[in-house]
């Protein structure tokens, strides 16, 4: 990789996307024949979060675990980061400490701010902004599933939130085909559709911006949704249930993507929100299967950002 840290997908081209996804498969391949190669033996990550997490602590604390090191937890209330310590200054002191920093935020400035202060690689864990990390994962279980990215059209459903545009960054790099559909208000960040946009036009790939659910659905070969209100937003709860209902991905809607199409999530989900309980828990749902893949890209992303390769023989399929 080019770069030191992950804040952002846009940190990647595609063939980095595809070398990624490559290693985390290779990488659960191995687990699952029961190989966990100590690759990163004696490493230490340590774990910054301002949010509560299931999905992104286990997967990294069992992925760096896995590969033979360890990792760190750092709550809130132990940290106070930027208030009680300035984000410098504990990027700075965890550099000295650790190998990896692994920081899940409020806003994504803080991100930024931690990988431009330390020494050590930074991976965004999710801000406000972006989820990368969430991202690799969707890509990784829409290529099993598929057996391809190009060419793959994915239709994105609710709020136009972190999940959202870090989609935005990866389909034209990957050459999947994106829509996205929020109400009005709700778009995904303006700088980043128009900087995606630009991309999708050289790679030649649809990426359309809707307000209508059922044209963005309509064909699609996945179709993706995700909470209404993220964590910070809880106060907006009643006001967005007022005007989210249209976009609830359920079976009537789910029926105008192709027969058979893909059904994602994120989690945590909010059941009879922006998904049924039929279609979560329905055949075409591949939920936990992105849920597992966190640990797989995880360890693939360590693995390229501290320099550690993987055995050739682990990489033929």
């Amino acid at each position: 990789m080019r770069h030191k840290d992950l804040v952002a997908i846009a940190d990647l081209d595609g063939a980095e996307l595809c070398q990624l996804l490559d290693a985390a498969a290779a990488l659960k391949r191995a687990l699952a024949e029961g190989e966990q190669p100590p690759l990163l033996q004696g490493r230490v990550l340590a774990l910054l979060f301002q949010k509560p997490s299931l999905r992104t602590r286990v997967s990294f604390e069992v992925g760096i675990r896995q590969l033979g090191g360890s990792g760190v937890y750092l709550s809130p209330a132990e940290v106070g980061l930027g208030e009680r310590e300035s984000y410098g200054d504990v990027a700075r002191v965890l550099s000295r400490y650790v190998q990896v920093l692994v920081a899940r935020t409020f806003m994504h400035e803080d991100v930024v701010t931690l990988a431009r202060c330390a020494d050590v690689p930074v991976i965004n864990a999710l801000s406000d902004l972006l989820h990368p990390c969430q991202c690799l994962a969707d890509l990784l279980t829409i290529r099993e599933r598929l057996g391809r990215l190009e060419g793959v059209v994915v239709a994105y459903v609710g709020d136009g939130n972190n999940v959202a545009n870090s989609l935005l960054e990866a389909a034209p790099r990957v050459g999947m085909h994106l829509r996205v559909a929020t109400p009005p208000g709700f778009e995904p960040d303006v700088g980043i559709s128009e900087a995606s946009a630009r991309l999708a036009a050289q790679a030649g790939t649809e990426l359309r911006l809707l307000t209508d659910p059922a044209a963005a659905v309509q064909g699609a070969d996945v179709v993706y949704t995700d909470a209404w209100f993220s964590m910070g937003q809880e106060t907006e709860h009643d006001f967005r249930r007022e005007i989210f209902p249209p976009y609830q991905v359920n079976a009537a809607l789910l029926a105008r993507a192709r027969p058979r199409a893909l059904v994602m999530h994120c989690l945590p989900a909010h059941r009879g929100e922006e998904i049924t309980d039929e279609v979560i828990d329905g055949p075409q749902s591949i939920v936990l299967d992105q849920a597992e893949n966190r640990l797989h890209v995880q360890k693939a992303l360590l693995c390229e950002l501290l320099g550690a390769k993987l055995p050739a023989r682990m990489l033929v399929p």
